[in-house]
């Protein structure tokens, strides 16, 4: 039975039990409610005290069965507690062990460290997304929220060594630091960056000063959310149909309903795609995609390249396009035979 089940129906039984009680005090001794509901309480109790010494024999009749209908519902009542206790603990062990096994197999996947505000909107996108990841926290109220929703989770300080490799560092494609404090995410930074040296990690820093120490720490990119909300809102007073339009077309990609998405494609050595121009990846491969920006061979990124610029090993292509499109050119950019 569920748990919530046993509580009703216990409930149910035991008010039950006490409404016959004193009803049946009531009619057989002629005593008053109060009165019936004391004696009942006193026969369910086992104690057995004053009014029950001053029974008919009609009354200890009535009493009896009061007495074996009492034992059975308490006898009820125990075994269904202790049964939601063993369930509750057994349930929270077997959850446990099925989550770290279900983390143990975890392979390409993303770590977030924090589960605050920033925190709940990178795992919320993420599963939105239907993307693997684990979260770090040790906060209870934050760890609820995030087990409520069934994310994996690891329990503890995500600047400790043992606590990242529980979350398979090792094997993630990326790490998200946004605990509240600045010191703390330079901490975590720098613990994962010394155990996986090529990982890429993003960050926030509350205050500007810690932009320079985290990018200093081994962060990839780092985020100041008050710098960026204050860009924002700058660009509504100032250029309001810009910011307007910024907005529209990240909702665009966003909307799992239109199925338009950015990606960043790397061009192998074996590419069918070295050596053509940027405009032949729609006239020659008939591919319905737009490349907004190439970053030339690890080189700078360069937006809205010209299309007659030649496609070498080693770019990274940052296209849009769907997601058909955009497989159709990760497999160009990794094979030399067209798809």
């Amino acid at each position: 039975m569920r748990t919530r089940y046993r509580v009703l129906l216990v409930a149910g039984l035991l008010l039950t039990l006490i409404a016959a009680g004193m009803i049946g005090f009531h009619l057989v001794e002629g005593w008053d409610w109060f009165e019936a509901f004391y004696a009942t309480l006193m026969t369910i109790s086992t104690i057995g005290a004053e009014p029950e010494n001053q029974l008919s024999r009609a009354g200890r009749v009535f009493n009896a069965f009061l007495i074996f209908a009492g034992l059975g519902v308490v006898g009820f009542t125990i075994g269904s507690f202790t049964h939601a206790v063993i369930e509750s603990e057994l349930g929270f062990l077997f959850g446990r062990r099925r989550m770290k096994g279900e983390i143990a197999r975890l392979k390409d996947h993303f770590v977030i460290c924090g589960i605050g505000r920033v925190g709940r909107r990178i795992a919320l996108e993420l599963s939105n997304h239907k993307l693997p990841f684990v979260v770090i926290e040790k906060d209870p109220a934050r760890i609820a929220w995030a087990q409520d929703r069934g994310f994996l989770m690891v329990t503890g300080d995500a600047t400790s060594e043992s606590v990242l490799s529980e979350a398979r560092i090792e094997c993630a494609r990326g790490l998200a630091s946004v605990v509240g404090s600045d010191a703390q995410n330079v901490y975590i930074v720098l613990t994962a960056r010394a155990m996986v040296p090529n990982l890429p990690i993003v960050t926030r820093a509350s205050e500007e000063a810690a932009e320079s120490k985290l990018m200093r720490a081994g962060a990839t990119n780092v985020i100041s959310p008050y710098a960026y909300t204050g860009q924002r809102l700058a660009r509504l007073l100032t250029r309001p149909k810009i910011q307007r339009f910024i907005e529209q077309s990240f909702a665009a990609l966003l909307d799992e309903n239109q199925d338009l998405q950015i990606a960043e494609v790397a061009v192998g050595s074996a590419s069918v795609l070295v050596g053509t121009r940027l405009a032949e990846t729609e006239s020659r491969f008939q591919l319905g995609v737009t490349i907004l920006a190439v970053r030339w061979n690890g080189g700078d990124l360069k937006f809205h390249p010209r299309s007659s610029e030649i496609i070498s090993a080693g770019d990274i292509l940052v296209a849009l396009g769907t997601s058909t499109d955009l497989t159709a050119l990760e497999r160009l950019a990794a094979h030399s035979d067209k798809v």
